[in-house]
């Protein structure tokens, strides 16, 4: 395998390169990654086994992070290559990207990044809410068939089509249609900016190097920039000069604060439906608070 992707990398980046060390690292629930290297190069590469040859969750990583780099906002792994190859009777896919060495970040380098994600979401706009085609969240499906109401696509795409994951599992807490519902009468009338999202932004998902911001796991989609923002004070707030470097370029609306909740309940019904446990109560108990909220 690896002598294949060597030869697939020299091939894409213009420069011979022969894997002459590979060294394991901590990657995904999916996946296997390694940093391999040779006299001069070095790569990052993403792994895994197919279960499907249309679960290729790479390629759908390998989408975003070009489409993020295609943005010039803030940085991303340009990717070098993707595919899909046969080794013992068993389909693999990969993604290298360009390896980065990541630091330690200061004050400053987070004001920064907060600056470099309000220009993505502010200079970019897709023509309705959604993407061309389904990526992944984690190792779920994401759903991103588009629209041009807000109401709907978060309602149905993103809410809906996470308890419909949850009820396939036997964890049914509501009537899908009527949460649905009550989610889409709540946001109606409220059109933002389809900005292009990263799509899973939190600090597992972003470093620094050389005190530059690098974003990386997308699950991109064009849809309120106010997700993204939700989604980095779900799991442990970034540090305040994020937000103020953010709200300098790009302030938030007031009404943020209302919809905060209903945004980072997708990623907690996501992490019911991968992980279970403690997510599951949490899960069930955001659903009964949100229909209260919302009759």
């Amino acid at each position: 395998m690896w002598q294949f992707i060597s030869e697939q990398i020299s091939e894409h980046s213009g420069h011979l390169f022969v894997c002459q060390n590979r060294q394991p690292v901590a990657g995904g629930d999916t996946h296997q990654c390694a940093v391999i290297r040779d006299d001069s190069q070095r790569y990052f590469v993403k792994y895994r086994t197919l279960t499907s040859v249309d679960n290729t969750e790479l390629d759908a990583e390998a989408d975003g992070l070009k489409a993020l780099a295609n943005a010039a906002c803030i940085r991303t792994p340009k990717v070098i290559c993707y595919g899909v190859l046969e080794e013992g009777h068993q389909l693999h896919e990969y993604l290298v990207m360009q390896y980065f060495k990541l630091s330690q970040s200061a004050s400053e380098d987070w004001l920064t990044c907060g600056k470099q994600l309000a220009h993505l979401h502010r200079t970019t706009s897709g023509p309705e809410y959604g993407w061309p085609r389904n990526n992944y969240i984690g190792r779920s499906v994401q759903v991103n068939t588009a629209t041009d109401s807000w109401a709907t696509f978060f309602a149905e795409r993103r809410i809906g089509a996470m308890l419909e994951l949850l009820a396939r599992q036997g964890h049914v807490w509501c009537n899908i249609d009527v949460c649905t519902t009550q989610i889409y009468h709540f946001l109606q009338g409220y059109q933002p900016q389809p900005s292009l999202l990263h799509g899973d932004l939190w600090s597992g998902n972003l470093g620094f190097h050389h005190h530059q911001p690098v974003l990386f796991d997308p699950a991109v989609y064009f849809g309120d920039r106010e997700t993204d923002v939700a989604m980095t004070e779900l799991f442990g707030r970034l540090p305040d000069a994020f937000y103020e470097g953010y709200n300098a370029i790009w302030a938030l609306d007031e009404g943020y604060r209302s919809r905060r909740k209903l945004y980072q309940l997708y990623h907690i019904l996501n992490h019911a439906v991968l992980f279970g446990g403690h997510y599951l109560q949490a899960a069930q108990d955001d659903i009964v608070q949100l229909n209260q909220q919302l009759l």
